[in-house]
C-alpha cells in the first residue's frame, strides 16, 4: 500500500522553517545587545588600565574618551540620568543639572574606566559599559546617584546592583536633587523615570 502525504505535510515544513527564521533573529538580536559576538579587539578593551581625557560630555551618564587615540563613548553602568538629548522623548526634570553636575564632577580630570564582570562589554548602541572613577579614587557612578542627579538602573546583573539601589534610597530618603524637584515614577524595568519638562 503506497503512503501519501496530504496537504498537512506540506504545511509543516514552511512553518518549520518560519518559527527557525524567527528563534535565530531573537538570537542575533539579543546577541548584539548583550555583546555575545563583540570581536576579540572589543575583548581586549574590557580592562583598561591607565587614565584617559574626557574630551566630550554628551549627558550626564554618557561621556566621550580619548582611549590611546581612538574615541569611545563610555555609558556609565549602574545609572540613568534624566533624558535631554533623546530624539524619540521629551527632555526630563533634571537631565541639564545632572549633565551640568557630572561635567562639574569630572572636569579637567582624567578618568579610570572599570568594565562588570557580570554584565555586556558594549550596549546596543556600541558604547562601552563601564564604572567611571577619578583619579583619586571617587566612584563616579555612585556620587551622580548618592547626590541625586540618577537613578539606580540595576534591571541588568552587575556587581554594584545592590550598593547602587542602597544610594537611591539614600538620596530618596534624604530628598537631594532630583528627589525634591521632579516627579519621578516606576518604570517597566523596575526603576524611575523623570517626568518631562518640555
Amino acid at each position: 500500500m503506497q503512503r501519501r502525504y496530504g496537504r498537512g505535510r506540506a504545511l509543516v515544513r514552511p512553518r518549520l522553517i518560519a518559527i527557525i527564521m524567527i528563534v535565530l533573529s531573537l538570537v542575533v538580536y539579543i546577541g548584539q545587545d548583550r555583546g555575545w559576538f563583540s570581536t576579540s579587539n572589543d575583548k581586549l578593551r574590557t580592562s583598561q588600565p591607565g587614565l584617559y581625557r574626557v574630551v566630550h560630555f554628551d549627558d550626564g551618564d554618557t561621556i566621550t574618551v580619548d582611549m590611546n587615540g581612538r574615541t569611545e563613548t563610555i555609558r556609565f553602568i549602574g545609572i540613568d540620568t534624566p533624558e535631554i538629548h533623546d530624539r524619540r522623548k521629551a527632555v526630563q526634570c533634571y537631565g541639564h543639572e545632572a549633565a551640568v553636575f557630572t561635567r562639574n564632577m569630572i572636569g579637567n580630570s582624567r578618568v579610570r574606566l572599570e568594565a562588570d564582570p557580570l554584565n555586556t562589554n558594549r550596549d546596543r548602541y556600541n558604547r562601552l559599559l563601564r564604572y567611571v572613577y577619578l583619579p583619586d579614587g571617587t566612584f563616579v557612578n555612585a556620587e551622580i546617584v548618592r547626590q541625586g542627579y540618577a537613578f539606580a538602573y540595576t534591571s541588568f546583573p552587575m556587581v554594584h546592583a545592590d550598593y547602587m539601589r542602597e544610594l537611591q534610597a539614600e538620596a530618596q530618603r534624604e530628598q537631594r536633587g532630583l528627589w525634591s524637584n521632579c516627579t519621578p515614577t516606576p518604570n517597566e524595568y523596575g526603576g524611575y523615570t523623570s517626568n518631562d519638562i518640555q
